[in-house]
């Protein structure tokens, strides 16, 4: 095996720092991509997309559950399989609490196509207790880059993430990624960075976005997941 060097503590500390200059230039670099990302022009959602979940049949705008912005994850199940992609799956082992999205106005859900029933025992398997709805009966997963001919290598759909955000009741296309694309992704602070609204926080350009839309009071700070107040609806 080969193994670093071994050096002093006083080289290491020499190196170390040396790489902290660059690793500051990639943060600032992140920041930059992030903004221009977020200056994106989006596009309106005008098609009904009807889904199915655990309260019975959902609709796009459903599946905002009232806040802003909604992070949908594409989640592949090859034909005829009772377990889901391995890569998806790994993914999502990555999110954590989701009150931290919340807070910010921002849902997450994961859609499949397959029927509602498939996703149910594998879903209870994993232990997962995330929103989780099958878009089987529509185009969804086609009309934003996550069917055809399985796309990353997976058989029966693309894994993605796509982003929109709402105005009242009107829904928009504001980001999509796919494959490596989902590589160092899974952290609140990583998904909301991918969302036209961002971590809403005063410091984000362009300016004004931390405010803008608003259905919810947010002012960015982190806190425990159970202190965010009863009005987010964890």
């Amino acid at each position: 095996m080969s193994l670093p060097e071994i050096v002093s503590r006083a080289d290491w500390q020499e190196a170390r720092a040396a790489l902290l200059v660059r690793e500051k230039e990639v943060t600032r670099a992140r920041d930059a991509l992030n903004a221009e990302r977020r200056g994106l022009p989006m596009v309106e959602v005008d098609r009904e997309y009807v889904f199915e979940g655990g309260d019975g049949k959902a609709t796009l705008l459903d599946l905002f559950e009232g806040r802003d912005q909604l992070v949908v994850h594409h989640f592949v199940f090859a034909p005829g399989e009772e377990t889901g992609c391995p890569r998806c799956s790994a993914f999502l082992d990555q999110i954590g609490h989701l009150a931290h999205l919340h807070a910010r106005g921002t849902s997450f859900a994961v859609v499949s196509r397959v029927p509602y029933p498939v996703i149910l025992p594998f879903k209870a398997r994993m232990g997962w207790t995330l929103p989780w709805y099958s878009s089987y009966l529509g185009d969804f997963d086609a009309d934003f880059g996550a069917s055809g001919d399985g796309g990353e290598g997976e058989r029966g759909g693309r894994a993605g993430l796509s982003c929109f955000l709402r105005d009242r009741d009107r829904v928009f296309h504001t980001y999509a990624t796919y494959g490596r694309g989902l590589e160092g992704v899974g952290s609140a602070t990583s998904l909301l960075d991918l969302t036209a609204l961002g971590r809403r926080e005063a410091w984000e350009r362009p300016a004004g976005r931390a405010s803008a839309v608003g259905t919810l009071v947010v002012d960015g700070t982190l806190r425990h997941h159970d202190e965010y107040g009863h009005r987010h609806d964890w």
